[in-house]
């Protein structure tokens, strides 16, 4: 796990919000300099390019990620609805305290060419899905989730609801109530494979 320094994370900081104003294009060392007050070679000491600053800024996401959930455990007498819940609660309560993150996150069309980036982001991708994925498998062999559909694909369609609601949420200007949609896309799911206790 990668340690950031204070500044550091101020430069990543500065830079989600450069690229939630301005799009990811607008993201230069020269810009991104100006906006926090430093000078381009004092940035430099702190990231060797703008893509480190990139890997960087989803790499910090994915560590947040694993922290957060680190506190949320299968216990025995804990059902996989509760386990679930508090799972994408991490996520989108993360996202609510830096909008900015989902506008990097869902630049991935322009990280195509990078390998890089692009592996970040299929971190950050089956780190998700990896989470659900043991939910909801965990949740159909011990007889609390319907199996309707293998764990995978369940897996997939929930969170490509909560993808369309998170983008639905950045377009808004952050003005959608981003919890509040993903719980009801997540409660939507519950409805169809929950299964009622006798």
């Amino acid at each position: 796990m990668t340690k950031y320094s204070t500044r550091q994370i101020e430069i990543m900081e500065a830079a989600t919000e450069r690229i939630d104003k301005y799009g990811i294009q607008n993201l230069t060392i020269k810009t991104l300099a100006a906006d926090i007050g430093l000078s381009e070679p004092a940035l430099y000491r702190h990231f060797n390019s703008k893509n480190d600053i990139l890997l960087s800024i989803l790499d910090y996401f994915i560590t947040e990620i694993k922290k957060r959930n680190t506190e949320v455990s299968f216990k025995s007498g804990k059902t996989a609805r509760a386990e679930l819940t508090a799972i994408l609660k991490v996520l989108l309560k993360l996202l609510i305290s830096k909008p900015a993150i989902a506008s990097v996150i869902f630049a991935e069309s322009i990280f195509h060419f990078d390998t890089q980036l692009t592996q970040k982001i299929k971190e950050i991708v089956d780190l998700m899905h990896k989470l659900v994925g043991e939910n909801i498998n965990r949740g159909q062999q011990n007889g609390q989730y319907s199996k309707i559909c293998t764990a995978s694909i369940l897996t997939t369609l929930l969170l490509g609801g909560i993808r369309m609601t998170v983008l639905k949420w950045k377009l808004s200007g952050h003005q959608s109530n981003l919890l509040k949609d993903g719980l009801a896309v997540l409660d939507g799911m519950f409805k169809m494979i929950v299964i009622k206790e006798k």
